[in-house]
């Protein structure tokens, strides 16, 4: 019998990224980023004048970071071991978001923090990778986790019957990102979500059965 497959996320689920490519943008580029600003499109400025940069300046500079800087990401508290706990009763993917150059360096960041499952890069939506993981896997049940609401939008449409968990474990952005409405649920400590994520794939039950954060009471 095919085992439940959990499909996760890296950056601000397993890893730490946003506040130390924050802290690299001020050291190097002198580059302010508020991480408390609503409207990342407001927030990236240049410290000497006061510019905002706008998204195709601040993508060279993101990608730059991922070149020579991923040494800075430190893993999220609990994580690793979260991992260890559901890979016993379930196979696990990374799918994340980042250039196909940059696999081979995001084996081995995780590796080196004791953390070794499949990675798969991804640009775009992950509707499509996660609908082509299920038809590779046939698991028993599956399960996606991801901080950006944008992808729990896109796995619904593309794999309903996949549960979705919402994870913002950066501190300084998960008090100011709402829930993603298209997920099944909240949790931002991987402590508190392995029992919820056990639950949900040994249930016998699959995404199209609950209700989305967006419709719940």
């Amino acid at each position: 019998m095919s085992r439940p497959l959990l499909i996760t996320d890296c950056d601000e689920v397993l890893l730490h990224m946003v506040s130390h490519f924050r802290d690299w943008l001020g050291e190097v580029h002198g580059v302010d980023f508020d991480l408390s600003a609503g409207d990342y499109s407001r927030a990236v400025k240049r410290r000497d004048t006061g510019e905002l940069l706008v998204r195709e300046q601040t993508w060279p500079l993101l990608n730059g970071f991922f070149e020579t800087e991923m040494h800075r990401q430190t893993l999220v508290p609990h994580a690793r071991d979260a991992l260890a706990e559901i890979a016993v009763y379930a196979d696990i993917v990374v799918l994340t978001n980042l250039l196909d150059a940059h696999q081979e360096r995001r084996i081995a960041q995780l590796e080196a923090v004791g953390i070794s499952h499949r990675v798969r890069c991804n640009q775009g939506g992950k509707g499509t990778p996660v609908a082509e993981l299920l038809e590779e896997y046939r698991p028993s049940a599956a399960l996606f986790v991801d901080d950006l609401a944008l992808h729990h939008d896109s796995v619904e449409r593309a794999a309903p019957q996949v549960f979705r968990l919402h994870m913002v474990a950066e501190p300084e952005l998960a008090t100011i990102m709402p829930p993603a409405p298209r997920a099944h649920a909240r949790i931002d400590d991987w402590a508190e979500a392995t029992h919820w994520i056990r639950a949900r794939l040994t249930s016998g039950l699959d995404g199209r059965d609950l209700p989305v954060i967006g419709e719940q009471p």
